[in-house]
Protein backbone atom coordinates (compact mmCIF):
# COMPACT_ATOMS: atom_id res chain seq x y z
CA UNK A 1 0.00 0.00 0.00
CA UNK A 2 2.88 2.37 0.79
CA UNK A 3 4.36 1.81 -2.64
CA UNK A 4 1.04 2.58 -4.36
CA UNK A 5 0.65 5.81 -2.39
CA UNK A 6 4.23 6.82 -3.23
CA UNK A 7 3.68 6.12 -6.94
CA UNK A 8 0.42 8.08 -6.92
CA UNK A 9 2.16 11.00 -5.20
CA UNK A 10 4.93 10.97 -7.82
CA UNK A 11 2.32 10.95 -10.60
CA UNK A 12 0.56 13.91 -8.99
CA UNK A 13 3.82 15.86 -8.82
CA UNK A 14 4.65 14.92 -12.44
CA UNK A 15 1.26 16.21 -13.58
CA UNK A 16 1.84 19.45 -11.69
CA UNK A 17 5.26 19.78 -13.31
CA UNK A 18 3.84 19.19 -16.78
CA UNK A 19 1.21 21.87 -16.14
CA UNK A 20 3.98 24.31 -15.21
CA UNK A 21 5.92 23.33 -18.33
CA UNK A 22 2.92 23.86 -20.61
CA UNK A 23 2.03 27.12 -18.90
CA UNK A 24 5.51 28.51 -19.51
CA UNK A 25 5.88 27.07 -23.02
CA UNK A 26 2.45 27.66 -24.62
CA UNK A 27 1.72 31.05 -23.04
CA UNK A 28 -1.98 30.22 -22.83
CA UNK A 29 -2.50 29.25 -26.47
CA UNK A 30 -3.63 25.67 -25.75
CA UNK A 31 -5.60 23.73 -23.15
CA UNK A 32 -2.71 21.45 -22.17
CA UNK A 33 -2.23 23.27 -18.86
CA UNK A 34 -5.90 22.85 -17.98
CA UNK A 35 -5.82 19.17 -18.85
CA UNK A 36 -2.71 18.59 -16.75
CA UNK A 37 -4.22 20.36 -13.75
CA UNK A 38 -7.50 18.46 -14.16
CA UNK A 39 -5.53 15.21 -14.20
CA UNK A 40 -3.74 16.28 -11.02
CA UNK A 41 -7.02 17.02 -9.26
CA UNK A 42 -8.46 13.70 -10.42
CA UNK A 43 -5.42 11.78 -9.18
CA UNK A 44 -5.54 13.59 -5.84
CA UNK A 45 -9.22 12.79 -5.34
CA UNK A 46 -8.65 9.18 -6.36
CA UNK A 47 -5.77 8.85 -3.91
CA UNK A 48 -7.86 10.35 -1.10
CA UNK A 49 -10.75 7.96 -1.81
CA UNK A 50 -8.34 5.02 -1.98
CA UNK A 51 -6.92 5.91 1.43
CA UNK A 52 -10.42 6.16 2.90
CA UNK A 53 -11.42 2.78 1.42
CA UNK A 54 -8.18 1.17 2.60
CA UNK A 55 -8.82 2.42 6.13
CA UNK A 56 -12.41 1.18 6.03
CA UNK A 57 -11.33 -2.27 4.78
CA UNK A 58 -8.64 -2.51 7.44
CA UNK A 59 -5.70 -2.53 5.04
CA UNK A 60 -4.13 0.41 6.85
CA UNK A 61 -4.34 1.35 10.51
CA UNK A 62 -4.08 4.81 12.05
CA UNK A 63 -1.10 5.17 14.34
CA UNK A 64 -2.07 8.42 16.04
CA UNK A 65 0.28 11.16 17.06
CA UNK A 66 2.35 10.76 20.17
CA UNK A 67 3.18 13.89 22.11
Amino acid sequence: MKIFVAIAFILILASLGSALFYMMRDKGTSNKTVHSLALRVGLSVLLFILILVAHYMGWIQPTGMRY
